[in-house]
């Protein structure tokens, strides 16, 4: 039985490899990065009903955006219950029903999260970005170390924003974060109360472990994502002839000269 033609055309823009679909799927992409940087900018302004108003048009546009892929989903119910279903729906309530401020509206980077991690984007990226597939791993890894950064910066903003003089904005909140993932430290910016220590002590905690490991992976030489055919091995240099693990003959494809 086919689908609707609504539906059809939806699924097409989505997951379609036209022209149009390529675009729709770029100006999503805008549209979150747009969406972020407002949020940041508003942190250093007074909220009124002008700010108020474009939430709430944002959160039309991305409640839209939900509807449309659960409605072409396979298992609507499981992309609901999936982390990144939850979190667009947080965010959408945060921004259409605002009981907190901005509430969980921070979650919207996760969004970015997703379309770095969908096929379509990537392959999409691959083809249209030179040089994408090289440093493929490398810039996931940059975007994933930036996202981790973004979401502890908005969770110490929202929390402390209101009660700690010394955080009024995201450059307070991000400042804090990255001295404390880091380990240095300078003491000038501290969270307050119980909340803000126990918040201070998970960021020291995951600045020991996933935010190294993240500058490592971002630091570290692009590996080419080839399987060996002989014993499995996934990651070589781009230059590679044989297998460091095996020695088998590799056939890597590059993009020619950059």
């Amino acid at each position: 039985m086919s689908e609707p033609l609504l539906k059809s055309r939806i699924r097409a823009l989505y997951e379609g490899p036209s022209v149009a679909a390529q675009r729709f799927r770029y100006g999503l992409l805008a549209f979150d990065l747009a969406t972020i940087a407002f949020l940041i900018a508003t942190s250093f302004m007074t909220r009124g009903t002008h700010t108020e108003g474009i939430d709430t048009v944002i959160g039309l546009i991305m409640l839209a955006d939900v509807l449309a892929r659960l409605w072409i989903s396979p298992h609507p119910l499981r992309e609901l219950v999936h982390p990144y279903g939850l979190a667009d729906v947080a965010v959408v309530v945060s921004l259409l029903a605002p009981l907190w401020g901005e509430g969980l509206a921070f979650l919207r980077v996760l969004r970015l999260f997703r379309v770095m991690h969908s096929a379509q984007t990537l392959q999409q990226l691959r083809h249209d970005v030179r040089g994408f597939a090289r440093r493929e791993s490398t810039i996931r890894a940059t975007v994933n170390l930036a996202i981790f950064i973004f979401v502890m910066t908005a969770l110490i903003y929202e929390t402390q924003s209101g009660t700690n003089p010394k955080i009024t904005n995201y450059v307070d909140a991000l400042y804090f974060t990255v001295t404390t993932l880091s380990t240095t430290g300078y003491g000038d910016v501290t969270l307050e109360g119980t909340s803000g220590k126990l918040l201070s002590v998970a960021v020291m905690i995951f600045g020991i472990s996933l935010f190294l490991r993240l500058v490592q992976v971002t630091l570290r030489p692009a590996k080419a994502d080839y399987k060996c055919q002989t014993c499995g091995l996934r990651r070589h240099d781009h230059d590679a002839v044989h297998c460091k693990a095996c020695g088998a003959i590799l056939n890597i494809e590059d993009e020619g000269l950059d």
